[in-house]
This record gives structure tokens, sequence and C-alpha cells, in this order.
């Protein structure tokens, strides 16, 4: 687990930004293309939401888990191998979605849209294919349940307790969901839009995305295990967190965005 800023502004916006990140997941984005893709037929109004619903679902139990965590960081320490094991787990996560998502991309046929490969969503099974807004957040709110995310929601909630208490370990969860929500949102738009239109244009912004989520998976994950395995650049990169994810998250919206109006345009390349 990254340490957080200790001034309040910087850990504001960076708690945004990691918000934003995290609704990048290859796990967020696969669980988001399968619930929209489910419902693009039968419920094409749900579908355009189905993101913005994940999202809300998620945020709910980061906002519990912090509002609990808080309340009790005057009697609990984290254990010293508490963020060890959590940067361990997330490396791995990330190995595996980023080769997953890769191979996808490597192994679709020239007229195939790329769909996003997830770890955690296969564990559901039928349990993607709802089609009532309650059961789409629920599906969220399961996705919490994880280490990850989990571990993240308390480190929140004990570094805000530095800065006052509940209030602001509220606070910093609503900016987390609020970030992540962004991204989930505006995912689920797209993927909606990617639906309608079958063409050539559609094939090449799925890769387009497929090929960033995948990169920038494997890309973190080998700058997590190169800080553990090297105190010269875990030293080196202490302080940064704030450029870091903000980079990340510039680099993961730009191609967004490149992916949005390659489907916008009306005829193929």
């Amino acid at each position: 687990m990254e340490p957080l800023p200790t001034d309040w502004l910087s850990l504001l916006l960076l708690t945004f930004i990691l918000g934003m990140k995290h609704g990048f997941d290859a796990d967020h984005l696969a669980t988001i293309d399968g619930l929209t893709r489910y419902n693009a037929r039968s419920r094409p109004a749900l579908a355009r939401w189905c993101g913005s619903l994940f999202s809300l679902g998620h945020g709910a139990v980061v906002l519990v888990i912090a509002l609990g965590v808080s309340a009790l960081a005057g009697r609990w320490q984290v254990p010293a191998w508490f963020g060890l094991l959590g940067a361990v787990i997330s490396i791995v996560f990330l190995l595996a979605l980023g080769s997953l998502n890769l191979a996808a991309v490597l192994r679709a046929e020239p007229d195939q849209v790329v769909q996003p490969v997830g770890l955690k969503g296969r564990l559901l099974g039928s349990l993607r294919h709802v089609s009532q807004p309650a059961l789409v957040a629920l599906i969220g709110a399961l996705f919490a349940l994880s280490f990850d995310t989990l571990s993240q929601a308390a480190f929140f909630a004990l570094t805000a307790t530095q800065f006052g208490g509940w209030r602001q370990a509220l606070l910093l969860a609503a900016l987390f969901t609020a970030g992540m929500l962004l991204t989930d949102g505006i995912n689920g738009l797209w993927i909606a839009r990617l639906i309608a239109r079958a063409d050539q244009v559609a094939l090449i912004a799925s890769r387009v995305m497929s090929l960033v989520v995948s990169g920038v998976s494997l890309l973190v994950a080998a700058f997590g295990a190169a800080k553990l395995l090297s105190p010269a650049i875990d030293a080196w990169s202490e302080g940064k967190e704030l450029v870091f994810g903000g980079a990340l998250v510039a680099v993961i919206a730009l191609s967004f965005v490149v992916a949005v109006r390659l489907t916008r345009r009306p005829d193929a390349a």
C-alpha cells in the first residue's frame, strides 16, 4: 500500500485520483462490459447506467469500511506486514490482469471486438447477468469485498484520523467514490455506444482501450515490484504519489478520449 501525503489538500486530490484509477481497473471494466452487454437489447436505458450503478454499490462499501475503521482507529494499530502483503497481492493481480488482457487482444479475430478480461467477475458466475438497478449496485458492492479495496479504505480512514476523525474519513471515502464513479460511469456509457455500432472503428477503439489497460497494469506491477526489491527506487518515489497517480490517470484518460472519438466517427478510416 502506497503511503499517503500528510498535507490535507494533497491528500484530497490524490484520493480522488486514486478513485479514478481504481475505476479503470481491468476487473471493473470487464464486469461493467458484461453487465452493459447483457442489458443492451432488453433494457438499453439501464445498460447506459450500469457503470454508475456498479460504482455506487462499490463506493457504499468503501464508505462503510472507512467509517468503521475510523471509529476503531484509536484502538487498532496496522500490523507491519499489512502494507507488504497488500503490495504483493496488488502486483500479482495486476500482472495477471495485464497479461490476460494483452492475450485477449492478440487472440482476437480481425472482425471481433475485444472485451476486457477480469478475474473477480468470473467468481460471480450468473450473478453478472442481472437487469435490476439494485442488483447491479449489489454486484459493485460484492466487488468491494476484496483485500485491495478494503485495505485502501482502511488506510484512508487511518490517515484521516491525523486530521480529525470520522468526518475526514468519510470525506476521503466519498472523494474516492466520486473519482471511481466518474470513470466507471463514463466507461459504461462508452461501452453502450461501442455495442451500438459494430464496424471497423469499434474494433479499433476496443483494441486501443484493451492495450492501454493491459500496458498500464503491467507497468504499475513492474514499478511496484521494483520498489519492493530496490530501496533506492522506493526512496526516490517517496512523496511523488500525486505526480505518478495524475500521470497514470492522464494516460488512461487520453487513450479513452481517443477511443471515444473513434466511436463517434461516422465511417472507418
